[in-house]
C-alpha cells in the first residue's frame, strides 16, 4: 500500500511538472480590466477620423504566450546592449546594404550602428545583427562568447561577451509586467501576470509612435525589448545639432534612443505638458513613443528596470 501511494505521489508530481512546463496557448490566456491607472483610457475600439481603432487582443495574446514561454526556460537571463557602439562597433554582416538612412542594415533591416553581432554556424561574419535591448536567455558561454536564445526570433546564436548584461537574480527573471505598443493603432497598455494564465490590464492609453522619415525621425522598431534605464528627464538636441532642444520627463529607455516618455517640452519652456492633441493620431517621434506626461510617469514607476518587457506590434 505504502508503495502504491509512493507511486501515485511520484505520477502526481511528474504530471503537475509536466502542466506547469507545457507550451502557453493563447487561446488559453485570459486579460481581464483592472486599472491601475485610469487617465485617458480608451475602449476596446474606439474611432478615429473615418476609421476604428482597437486594441488587438488577440495579437497581445499571442505575444504573451511568447513571453510565458520564454519565462519558463531555464537559465540565466541577460539584455544585449550597444547604445552609441559603446560596445564597439560590430562587423559587416551577411547581406547587408545602406537603407533610406544612408546606414549599413542587414537583410532584416537593423542597423549596424548600434547593433549586436549574432554568429551562426561561425563567429567570422555575423549573420545579422540584434538590437539593442533584445532580452536573451543564457546557454552556456563559450570562450568570449555567450550561446544565447531571443524571444524575437528562433534558433541560438553566438554573442560577444561585451554586448551582454546579465541581470543580478538568478537562475533567471520572469517577466510579469509588459508595455504592449501598438504601431498601427497608436496606442499602448500595460499589463501584469497575476495568475498562471490571468493578465490584468493596468491602463489603456492613446501613444505616438516614431515615424519614418529621413534623416532623423526613425520607426518604433518592432519586437521584444527589456527596459534599461530610466531617467527623471531626457534631454534631446535639435535636429542636426548639439543645441538643447528639450526635454521629455519620466523616459523609460527600450531600444537604442526609444524611450516611453511623457509631451515633450521644447526649449526655452521648462514647466511639464500633460497632454498633446497629437496623442492617438499619427506617428511623428523620433523612434520614441509619447504619452501622457502622467501615463509616462506611471510606466516610469510601475515597470522594474531589467523585469520589464516593452512589446512593440503592428
Amino acid at each position: 500500500m505504502k508503495r502504491l501511494i509512493k507511486l501515485l505521489a511520484i505520477i502526481y508530481l511528474f504530471l503537475l511538472s509536466a502542466a506547469s512546463s507545457a507550451k502557453p496557448e493563447p487561446s488559453t490566456i485570459r486579460i481581464e480590466k483592472d486599472f491601475l491607472y485610469d487617465q485617458y483610457t480608451l475602449a476596446d475600439t474606439y474611432p478615429y477620423k473615418e476609421t476604428i481603432r482597437e486594441f488587438q487582443w488577440d495579437k497581445i495574446r499571442q505575444h504573451l504566450a511568447r513571453v510565458m514561454e520564454a519565462n519558463q526556460q531555464s537559465g540565466r537571463w541577460g539584455v544585449v546592449q550597444n547604445r552609441k557602439n559603446v560596445n564597439g562597433e560590430p562587423p559587416v554582416a551577411d547581406n547587408s546594404s545602406k537603407n533610406d538612412y544612408n546606414r549599413l542594415a542587414d537583410s532584416y533591416g537593423v542597423e549596424r550602428y548600434q547593433g549586436i553581432p549574432f554568429y551562426g554556424k561561425d563567429t567570422v561574419t555575423p549573420e545579422r545583427y540584434g538590437r539593442d535591448g533584445f532580452p536573451v536567455r543564457i546557454i552556456q558561454q563559450a570562450g568570449n562568447y555567450y550561446v544565447i536564445e531571443t524571444i524575437n526570433f528562433d534558433g541560438q546564436w553566438r554573442v560577444p561577451t561585451q554586448y551582454v548584461e546579465l541581470f543580478e537574480a538568478s537562475p533567471g527573471i520572469p517577466f510579469k509586467k509588459v508595455a504592449v505598443v501598438d504601431r498601427a493603432n497608436q496606442n499602448i497598455t500595460t499589463l501584469e501576470q497575476s495568475d498562471t494564465d490571468l493578465w490584468l490590464v493596468r491602463s489603456m492609453n492613446p501613444a505616438t509612435t516614431g515615424a519614418h522619415h529621413p534623416p532623423y525621425e526613425r520607426e518604433t522598431p518592432l519586437g521584444y525589448f527589456v527596459i534599461q534605464e530610466k531617467k527623471p528627464k531626457m534631454v534631446y538636441p535639435v535636429d542636426g545639432s548639439t543645441e538643447t532642444g528639450g526635454f521629455a520627463s519620466y523616459a523609460s529607455r527600450f531600444c537604442n534612443g526609444g524611450y516611453i516618455h511623457g509631451v515633450p517640452v521644447n526649449a526655452p519652456r521648462t514647466s511639464l505638458i500633460e497632454f498633446s492633441n497629437t496623442l492617438g493620431t499619427t506617428p511623428r517621434s523620433h523612434m520614441c513613443v509619447r504619452n501622457a506626461t502622467s501615463h509616462a510617469k506611471f510606466v516610469y514607476d510601475w515597470a522594474p528596470i531589467h523585469e520589464s518587457l516593452v512589446i512593440v506590434l503592428e
